[in-house]
């Protein structure tokens, strides 16, 4: 993460920028209202993931005392991220149904098509936040993805090996895992389609419901301009170009996750148990030590039978 600080700097200030044009254009402040939110957020996530790393502790009879303290650490950055993304994609989110709204209120006393115009250059601005949010992140939730999605198919691994055991206090801490990093994954992809979603497709809808019979050639002008950029200025958010983030790649990595685990419970069900190589082995063994009375009792009666029709001839 610190080596895209410029590129948040840059995103940040885009946001300020944002609100300055807003205020300007809507006489207003930018009503977000994420001040709670960010503070149970700050409060709540270290709370429950120190709560899970201990009670992994506790089940698992190998994890020691002294490796909680860098579990505690990597787990709450991991979910603080989260935190961090689903701030961002609200923001996107809130922001574009206040924009949408205050469109709509404009449009019954419109005037000149300025107004319009200026509509227009504040979506794009917040169009662009969209996509630099992506662009910002990439190095940094690309890495989460990865790590969640590692975390969440080497903790069903470990859930499906130990089956035919049946599941036991020792596998609360694996459950645990698994479920809280498949939720988190989820929500950093359900989150990241909402706030597109709401940036492009909800506005295009509000868009396409303004009648424009009513206004000036000009106005009527600039509205249709106004839809024109929606459709070619795209807001999906993708990390650094690579991939898109919304459920598509939840489900995809969903879909990875299954083979993968077909591939491993392959492997594990192809290795032999100790016990039955044992087995195979004492089995082996009892055969190889037995051949050498079997054949010693086949030699005598074959002595025995010659013997026998010599006497019958005599």
């Amino acid at each position: 993460m610190w080596y895209e600080t410029r590129k948040i700097s840059g995103v940040l200030n885009g946001w300020v920028d944002f609100e300055v044009n807003y205020k300007k254009l809507s006489g207003q402040v930018l009503p977000l209202h994420l001040y709670r939110k960010s503070l149970a957020i700050a409060v709540i996530i270290p709370i429950l993931s120190t709560t899970s790393v201990i009670i992994t502790h506790v089940t698992m009879v190998d994890f020691k005392l002294v490796q909680i303290i860098p579990y505690v650490f990597l787990e709450i950055l991991t979910y603080i991220l989260g935190g961090y993304w689903y701030l961002l994609c609200e923001t996107l989110s809130i922001c574009a149904k206040i924009l949408a709204d205050d469109f709509q209120l404009a449009l019954r006393h419109i005037g000149p098509a300025g107004k319009v115009a200026e509509y227009r250059a504040l979506w794009l601005r917040l169009s662009k936040l969209a996509r630099d949010t992506g662009i910002a992140n990439c190095y940094t939730f690309t890495f989460v993805n990865l790590y969640l999605f590692l975390i969440v198919t080497l903790s069903i691994y470990g859930l499906l090996s130990q089956i035919s055991d049946g599941f036991g206090i020792k596998d609360i801490g694996l459950a645990v895992t698994a479920t809280c990093s498949i939720f988190l994954l989820f929500f950093i992809c359900d989150e990241a389609h909402y706030a597109s979603q709401n940036v492009r497709t909800n506005f295009q809808k509000k868009l396409l419901m303004v009648e424009l019979s009513w206004m000036n050639t000009d106005a009527q002008t600039e509205v249709n301009m106004f839809l024109r950029a929606t459709e070619m200025n795209p807001s999906q958010i993708s990390l650094g170009g690579f991939f898109d983030v919304n459920r598509n790649l939840f489900k995809s990595l969903l879909a990875t996750m299954v083979t993968y685990l077909v591939v491993l419970l392959q492997f594990q069900i192809s290795i032999p148990d100790d016990n039955q190589g044992e087995m195979e082995y004492d089995g082996r063994s009892f055969v190889n030590d037995s051949t050498p009375f079997e054949s010693s009792t086949t030699t005598m009666t074959t002595i025995l039978t010659t013997l026998a029709k010599k006497k019958k001839k005599q």
